[in-house]
């Protein structure tokens, strides 16, 4: 048995450039949408009005999904993600022209506000080729035998740029304002461009080549029904994050309820995403792959634990720490989930699979926050999220007694085998 090394992936040169572009673009569009959240909520006072932002991003990403998955795995993977961080950098700078003083003045609010859902929507559509792009390029930088280390470390990054992001974000809001705020998001998708014009083109592996659209879109969604393992990592996810979605309610906990102004609203939106990477690092040096079922299921609980106290506090400090806890656990779920992911997908469909992955968890958050803001419309802010995390909690019990199988899942037996084979 070989010795684990929790640093692998980082002897390889272009994975760290991977890792660097990641961040910039996760940083960027973590720190774009909370600027898009404080000023929708800013306009509107309205907690639908987030929601809203929610459904804008997701009916497109979700429409063009599976379409986009087949593109992914007929095309060159760096020139297609080229194309994608230059779609967002236009999103970015038509942004921060809507929020220059000079014209928003000479605007109503309807005005910027449909504006901004109009951006919004059209990053949907970049989302939903971005995502199975950075995917499947990450499985073409690293050899086989480095996909769990690496996946952990990719989720890292992500996490980083999720958790600095938001926290930039909200003081930035409160020392230079939402439209110089916005410049810097502009700024960081320019230098992910750079990070990627140092990563080599990569071979396409995919051997239908102007394969049909529909027969390709079929086998995909086909794969991914038929393989329990992922299909059941990814529905379990998908229901908790649904419900237990607390962060598109943030801006009327910082504002109306904790009445911390957007300082504090950055330390609750961050909180999270600290806890999460803590937990990635970590798990660099402490694989999660023994009794993963266990461990995902027990965690996707106690986050919805975590969801409740945030929910029924008053006290800041108390909401930052259930925020804090819930991204590690949050963490937890990320990390197994990526490594069945990429343990589990054959090259030449990880864009389809990627994508489905998309229309299960990523679209998620979104629908989430739209299902947020409607129960938090109907039931008060209060009530939705408490409901949310009780959903979240009865959803991975039902699981955990229907699913033996899934609660009996250990990843570490496949990794061994995978490390002690040749170096693919």
């Amino acid at each position: 048995m070989k010795k684990n090394d929790p640093y692998e992936a980082l002897r390889y040169k272009e994975f760290n450039y991977f890792l660097l572009l990641r961040f910039a673009m996760v940083f960027a569009w973590a720190m774009q949408f909370v600027i898009i959240e404080w000023q929708v909520y800013s306009l509107t006072k309205d907690p639908l009005s987030l929601g809203i932002i929610g459904l804008m991003e997701i009916i497109p990403a979700i429409g063009m999904a599976l379409f986009a998955g087949h593109i992914v795995d007929q095309s060159e993977k760096k020139g297609l993600l080229v194309k994608c961080i230059f779609g967002f950098s236009l999103i970015s700078f038509g942004l921060f022209l809507i929020t220059v003083p000079h014209i928003t003045e000479h605007l109503s609010s309807h005005a910027i506000l449909y504006t901004v859902y109009a951006l919004v929507f059209l990053g949907g559509l970049v989302r939903s080729f971005i995502t199975p792009t950075i995917f499947s390029l990450l499985a073409l930088i690293v050899p086989k035998k480095t996909y769990p280390n690496a996946s952990t470390w990719s989720s890292s990054v992500w996490q980083m740029g999720s958790m600095i992001g938001p926290a930039l974000a909200g003081f930035s809001i409160s020392l230079i304002g939402v439209h110089w705020s916005m410049c810097l998001v502009f700024v960081c998708s320019v230098l992910a461009l750079l990070f990627l014009a140092k990563i080599e083109k990569k071979p396409i592996l995919n051997p239908k080549i102007g394969e049909p659209v529909m027969q390709s879109l079929r086998e995909g969604v086909r794969f991914v029904f038929h393989n329990k393992l992922i299909l059941g990592a990814l529905s379990l996810d998908m229901i908790a994050v649904l419900f237990g979605g607390a962060m598109a309610l943030l801006p009327v906990f910082a504002q109306d309820i904790l009445k911390v102004g957007s300082e504090g609203f950055g330390v609750l939106r961050a909180a999270p995403a600290v806890g999460s990477f803590i937990t990635m690092v970590l798990s660099a040096y402490i694989p999660l792959n023994r009794k993963a079922g266990v461990k995902l299921l027990s965690a996707i609980f106690m986050f919805g634990v975590c969801i409740i106290v945030f929910g029924l506090s008053t006290w800041f400090w108390v909401s930052v720490l259930a925020m804090f806890f819930s991204g590690i656990f949050d963490g937890v779920s990320v990390v197994i989930r990526q490594t069945i992911l990429q343990l589990y997908t054959p090259d030449n469909m990880r864009g389809r699979v990627a994508s489905v992955n998309s229309i299960f968890v990523g679209s998620s958050n979104e629908f989430g926050a739209f299902e947020s803001g409607l129960t938090a419309k109907l039931m008060g802010t209060v009530t939705a999220v408490v409901f949310g995390g009780t959903m979240t909690l009865l959803t991975v019990t039902f699981t955990g007694f229907a699913l033996p199988s899934f609660r009996n899942l250990d990843l570490h037996k496949d990794i061994e085998e995978m490390k002690e084979g040749p170096n693919l």
